[in-house]
This record gives structure tokens, sequence and C-alpha cells, in this order.
């Protein structure tokens, strides 16, 4: 696999988002769903599910139930366009309901073979969505891909206190693993009544919120994303929010952090190439 830019997903403690912009699986799907701005500008683009025990991907992106095949290069990843590749254990699970009871090691072996066996062919952008917390599965990415010059790490939170905790943990946790974080992107960040657009701070951010968070910890902020249920709806369904709801103001703002993250990684790029 030859990858130009590597961009590793994740948020920490339950309910928070990564399948994107992004762990917990219920929230996940608010967030992944913003990958397809990568796609929709035609770069070719590598999604790879970490979470082996709750992998959402292939729900959110509309392929469950779709088969990984073998061939003489590897396994083929499933695409959801032809520049839109994605790898998930959901593929090779028996039955969607199967639970995934994997100590550490096992876990981390498919992952390397993931990265390793996988045809993923050259990609512009290998996107790592990332289970909850800072366990062996974020040390094993951050170990495996040390060599592909990772531009960083996008990190998920909601508004409030109890979320800010965990997340504050994460980026200490790429701090020590020198992992470049590219931002923070702030979830369900007021709910948009999409009947009157009004406005209703349902996770009040007791503390400041992510925003403050960042400015304290000297980190980009990369954006609010609204809590609206069209999102969820259309992460059920398979389809893209970004398509089907082209007019939400949430819309406006993942593109808009869609752009941050890409100019990050442009100007990342760059200076490795300077150095090298």
């Amino acid at each position: 696999m030859l990858v130009s830019r590597g961009t590793f997903v994740g948020s920490t403690g339950g309910g928070r988002n990564t399948s994107l912009l992004s762990w917990n699986r219920k929230c996940s799907s608010r967030t992944t769903r913003s990958w397809r701005t990568f796609q929709a500008t035609r770069h070719h683009v590598a999604l790879l599910d970490a979470d082996m025990c709750g992998p959402s991907i292939p729900k959110i992106m509309g392929v469950e139930g779709e088969q990984v095949h073998q061939s003489g290069s590897g396994w083929s990843p499933v695409y959801v366009e032809e520049n839109l590749g994605i790898m998930s254990i959901g593929f090779l699970l028996s039955s969607l309901d199967d639970a995934v009871i994997w100590r550490g090691p096992k876990k981390n072996g498919l992952i390397k073979q993931f990265l390793r066996d996988v045809d993923w062919g050259e990609v512009d952008y290998l996107i790592v969505d990332t289970p909850p917390g800072t366990s062996d599965e974020h040390l094993s990415i951050v170990q495996y891909l040390s060599a592909t010059q990772v531009d960083g790490a996008v990190i998920i939170t909601t508004p409030q206190e109890v979320s800010l905790q965990d997340v504050r943990k994460e980026i200490n946790f790429c701090r020590k693993v020198n992992l470049p974080i590219i931002g923070v992107v702030e979830n369900m960040s007021g709910f948009v009544c999409p009947k009157c657009q009004h406005e209703s701070q349902i996770f009040p951010p007791t503390t400041g919120g992510a925003m403050k968070m960042c400015k304290d910890l000297s980190i980009p902020f990369l954006g609010k994303v609204p809590l609206d249920p069209r999102i969820g709806k259309s992460c059920d369904e398979g389809k893209s929010f970004l398509t089907e709801i082209p007019g939400s103001s949430a819309t406006v703002v993942y593109k808009d952090i869609i752009h941050r993250i890409q100019e990050h990684c442009a100007t990342h790029q760059s200076d490795v190439e300077a150095t090298a």
C-alpha cells in the first residue's frame, strides 16, 4: 500500500463519536459519514475500521453484508465508490450480532493484517477509525504506521466536562507517542430544530466546551457539529447525509472541518518533502 496521507480519528470514553470525524458506536455514526467529503473530491481514500468489538463502518457506509474476497495480491477491500475502499472486521463475521471476544494480541494481529495484507493500492488518504480509549489498538496503529509520516489525529468530543475529561487523556496519549494532533471537533454541539432552525443546548458546555479546552492546551479547534437527528437517520440507512441534506447547517460545518483537515495534511506533506 502506498499512502500519501494518513489520518488517525478518535475520541475517548462512552458515547462520543468517531466513526469520521471518529469513539463509542452509538455516536460514531454522526462523524464518519463526513469522510465521504474526501471521496467526493476524487481523492483515493482507504477507510480502516479499527474497532474490533464495535465495527459500525459497514452499516454507516451502506455496505453491511458485503463479503471480503481474497486475491493473489491479498484481501480486496469493499468499495463504496471506485475511489473509496473500506475494510472492517464487520465483513468477516458470520452474523451481524456476533461478539468479538478477543484479547489484545489477537486484535493487534488483525489490525496488522488489515494494513499489510489488504490490497489497498495507491491511496491519497488512509483514515483509521479507532475504538474508545487509549488501549492496545491505538498503540498498535501508531506503531505500524510510524514509517508512513502520519499526518495526525482528529479527536472528537462533546461539550460537557465528563467528555472533555476523557478527551484530555487522548490528547495526552497523542503527545506521549509523538502523534501530531490535527485538531478537535465538538460533536452534538447544540440541537438545531429541522423545522424552525432554532438551536438549543442539549449538552451545555459547563466548563467552556472544546473550544476553551483547545485554547488552554494550545491545539487547533476544528469546529462544532450540531446535533441533527437526520444525521443518525442517514447513517442507519447507509446514506450520505451530505448528499441527502445538503442545506443542513451540519453539512456546512462538516465541509469546513474537512477543508481544514485537508489544509493541514497538505502543509504536513510539504514539510515532510522539504525535510526529506
